[in-house]
């Protein structure tokens, strides 16, 4: 069978796909029912150019540098809608509205300029169960001319019942005070809401207490992403043009909340974590390492 290749000439409304998302979670007699597997689907948008007043809104919202060469996550803000399309298909075998961001994975090859136009390709994969629910990864291809320049794998766990629920639960990891912070961040909701108004991610869980109860939680939670951006710039300027940069996310940032930063100096780069300032527990942690080969230019 064909990968059905769905080609944009402009990137789509986040607006438009949350009403479809919020749409998508209610069932509909005679609409086709969810499939068990992720459709053989892609999406393509050509030409993108970056606009700056966007940009500029992006840094400050994470307090990112503006300037001529993108932040290394910016463009998952700018491929985020192209996700958000596959996800939030009636055939897909979740909803799109209360997923959360489990892990993130980025490979640039080099510096991205703000001039550059850009091309991606979007796709999901890898359905696969986990005790809390069911994983799958948007994968986004950036290119300029024939140059791959980007790549990301984004992993989003939705939170259901599978196979592997319900088994018994590791034992706890005992509470330990936290090391003397680089320094520590308050994290509240007007941040989170600039940060949702430049990336167009305005799902529920982030945006009001009483939404995000809707999805199990007890207070809004800050976006994953806007706490992987957030943490580089405590290490912007010393980040190779060919890097990679992988998170994994922990228990998430209630609003509002204090968090413990930081950003350890190793052997090829650097080693992040956001932790709570009390318990110890980890709400981010990753690395940022040159990356050992670049990717070769890939033709399509």
């Amino acid at each position: 069978m064909m990968t059905q290749t769905i080609t944009l000439h402009s990137a789509p409304k986040t607006g438009n796909l949350y009403l479809k998302a919020a749409l998508g979670a209610v069932p509909l007699p005679m609409i086709s029912d969810r499939k068990s597997e992720i459709p053989d689907r892609a999406i393509e948008l050509n030409g993108l150019t970056v606009d700056a007043d966007h940009l500029a809104a992006y840094c400050h919202a994470t307090g990112l540098r503006f300037g001529d060469a993108l932040p290394l996550t910016y463009p998952f803000v700018l491929a985020f809608p192209l996700a958000m399309q596959l996800v939030t298909a009636r055939d897909f075998p979740f909803t799109a509205v209360g997923a959360v961001h489990a892990e993130n994975l980025i490979e640039r090859t080099r510096e991205i300029s703000v001039s550059e136009p850009l091309d991606f390709r979007a796709h999901v994969e890898n359905l696969r169960e986990h005790p809390k629910g069911l994983l799958v990864d948007a994968i986004t291809e950036i290119s300029v001319g024939r140059e791959q320049v980007w790549r990301q794998v984004t992993t989003f766990l939705h939170q259901q019942r599978t196979s592997l629920s319900g088994g018994p639960k590791p034992e706890p990891k005992p509470q330990e005070a936290p090391p003397p912070p680089l320094r520590t961040w308050k994290v509240d909701q007007a941040m989170i809401h600039r940060y949702a108004a430049a990336s167009g991610d305005r799902n529920p869980i982030h945006m009001s207490a009483l939404s995000a109860k809707a999805f199990g939680f007890p207070r809004a939670i800050a976006h994953g992403m806007w706490s992987a951006a957030a943490i580089l710039a405590t290490v912007e300027g010393r980040i190779p043009h060919a890097t990679t940069y992988a998170v994994k996310f922990g228990k998430p940032i209630l609003l509002p909340s204090t968090v413990n930063v930081y950003a350890d100096q190793v052997s090829g780069g650097w080693d992040l974590a956001l932790k709570h300032p009390k318990k110890g527990y980890p709400h981010l942690t990753a690395t940022v390492r040159l990356s050992a080969t670049q990717r070769p230019t890939e033709c399509r």
